[in-house]
């Protein structure tokens, strides 16, 4: 029966080309798995990719006013989108923890399903969910990490205006901001987060290009200041945390050119109130694409937006994983017109997610002249041949 519906459902399920981690693999093991809403780690065949529709799903062409509340909601005409959650904590003590959860969802495209007889039937589902949570643990120099997901049917995921969920992992919005709930056997978050500087519309008004062709685009907002405060728990102990955190929320179907092997993406929170986001979209060449951005935030919440030629990243230090890779998790990151010269080092080397594909994502510190001058987040995609050509974000 498994082998019966994975051969019928491969045949439909498009290739999520824009989803920041290869979702479509995670959607074919999914469906192998059938009826399964909720996983650990899982292992997958990186070859065993399905075909792409792009016929069947919404376009991002163009500026577009964006609306709030309802646009923290889930866009279904749209193959892809995500909420995503980073930030750096500290508990009473000074011990220091970083933290991510993102919640993706994947569109399936026209008439397709997860369900075998009828789209009537209440485990239908036109799209699959992927949750990840993470808690870096600076002290011990732990990455823990879980992965989740769900079918779009019997209320097991989805995002609203005023929630965002896959099972029991929540965030729901409140007053001020929105609250974070989410764990595993041996941690647990539970976290207010609320904005201290409006939105952030990405690009142009929130259309953020990424490719030369109509539709090489997202819908991209970022909340690039939030404080956050609540509970972490970890190995049976509590620790009452605070920190900042950063929301990016992106939603598109066809984002990235050809051509293009990954991605080095910076969220930095700098001491003097400015924050800075420049991601470099990586060709196979290891060269910068045109496409590349990013948004300077000072402290007063103005916002400027910076081109490809505004900013320069350089690695200057590598950590290679147990299986060879090597990562670039040290940078250089210099904006010579606003005077900025940094160098961002990870909070430790080994933040590597090993779900059902690998990329890194950590807590790091941001420095001037060799003093520390801020804290952030860093996010490298595309380093492995598991993953090369496919991503996204």
């Amino acid at each position: 029966m498994k082998r019966r519906w994975l051969n019928r459902w491969a045949r439909l399920v498009p290739l999520v080309v824009p989803g920041l981690l290869l979702a479509v693999l995670s959607i074919a093991w999914l469906v192998q798995r059938s009826m399964s809403v909720q996983s650990d780690t899982a292992s997958l065949d990186t070859t065993a990719l399905l075909d792409s529709a792009p016929e069947d799903f919404l376009r991002v062409t163009g500026p577009r006013a964006l609306a709030f509340p309802a646009d923290h909601a889930a866009h279904p005409g749209f193959r892809s989108e995500w909420w995503y959650f980073t930030g750096n904590l500290e508990a009473a003590g000074g011990r220091r923890f970083g933290f991510q959860f993102t919640l993706f969802r994947f569109g399936l495209g026209g008439d397709r399903v997860l369900d075998a007889d009828s789209i009537e039937s209440v485990f239908a589902a036109d799209a699959v969910w992927m949750a990840h949570l993470a808690v870096s643990d600076l002290e011990q120099q732990r990455f823990l990490s879980r992965e989740r997901f769900a079918r779009g049917a019997l209320g097991l995921a989805g995002a609203t205006a005023d929630r965002w969920w896959l099972r029991d992992w929540t965030v729901d919005r409140t007053e001020r901001g929105w609250r974070l709930r989410a764990g595993a056997d041996d941690f647990f978050l539970d976290l207010a987060l609320e904005p201290a500087r409006p939105v952030v519309l990405q690009g142009d008004a929130g259309y953020s290009r990424k490719g030369p062709s109509p539709g090489n685009a997202s819908r991209y907002y970022s909340y690039t200041r939030m404080r956050s405060g609540g509970t972490l728990a970890l190995d049976g102990a509590s620790f009452s945390v605070d920190g900042t955190a950063w929301l990016d929320r992106e939603w598109g179907s066809s984002q990235l050119g050809p051509g293009i092997e990954g991605w080095d993406w910076f969220a930095l929170q700098l001491d003097d109130g400015r924050d800075l986001m420049v991601y470099r979209l990586r060709t196979e060449q290891g060269t910068a694409s045109p496409f590349s951005a990013g948004t300077l935030v000072e402290a007063d919440g103005q916002v400027r937006t910076l081109g490809p030629d505004a900013f320069d990243l350089h690695p200057i230090r590598r950590w290679r994983d147990p299986e060879g890779v090597a990562w670039p998790v040290a940078w250089s990151v210099d904006v010579p017109g606003q005077g900025l010269s940094l160098e961002v080092r990870p909070a430790f080397d080994a933040q590597l997610w090993r779900g059902s594909v690998r990329y890194w994502e950590g807590a790091v510190e941001v420095l001037s002249g060799g003093e520390p001058v801020g804290r952030g987040y860093l996010e490298l995609s595309g380093y492995t041949g598991a993953d090369r050509g496919l991503t996204g974000r």
